[in-house]
């Protein structure tokens, strides 16, 4: 929770659950569940702060170069430009665009289920990982990180597409954003 409110922790999260499920395998994926609910509850407490001070905080935060390109990607792509962050194994930030969400209202539960989702994918695969390979599974992502990267940039292009096509569907039948 810490880590997506805005306390980076990078990888620390990935690394506890990977030693969670190589030292307890059954218990791997409700700690997987806990990582999802907690950066879910993480995001939504950045969310609900750029939502309620939202233009002055985004304002804040885009003043630096890679602030601003990361807002100009979020009023491009919408919350693909939170999805992609949410399931990279590559610490990619996630702080802007979450901001850009809050503070341009995009809907709670659209911004919910976007994060989630990316957070679930990512967190059980980790789990699932974890419990099968044991400590061997650090080696394993350093040693098949092409495979593992390539895997990530198929999901986010599959999510992006069907993200694309859910917005069209709505802006088609009027249902504001």
């Amino acid at each position: 929770m810490l880590d997506s409110a805005g306390l980076p922790m990078v990888g620390g999260v990935d690394a506890l659950l990977i030693g969670v499920a190589a030292h307890d395998p059954q218990q791997a994926y409700l700690a997987a569940l806990c990582a999802v609910v907690g950066s879910l509850a993480g995001s939504l407490l950045l969310f609900a702060v750029a939502r309620k001070g939202g233009e002055l905080l985004l304002l804040k935060h885009v003043r630096s170069r890679t602030g601003a390109r990361l807002h100009v990607l979020f009023q491009r792509y919408g919350l693909i430009s939170v999805f992609i962050p949410a399931i990279s194994p590559i610490p990619l930030p996630m702080k802007v665009p979450i901001f850009c969400a809050g503070a341009l209202q995009v809907r709670t539960l659209y911004f919910a289920v976007v994060v989630a989702s990316a957070r679930a994918i990512r967190y059980f695969s980790l789990a699932y990982l974890g419990s099968r390979y044991g400590t061997q599974t650090f080696h394993f992502l350093a040693s098949h990180w092409v495979e593992v990267a390539c895997v990530a940039g198929g999901l986010a292009i599959a999510a992006s597409v069907g993200l694309r096509i859910y917005q069209r569907r709505e802006t088609a039948m009027g249902v504001p954003e």
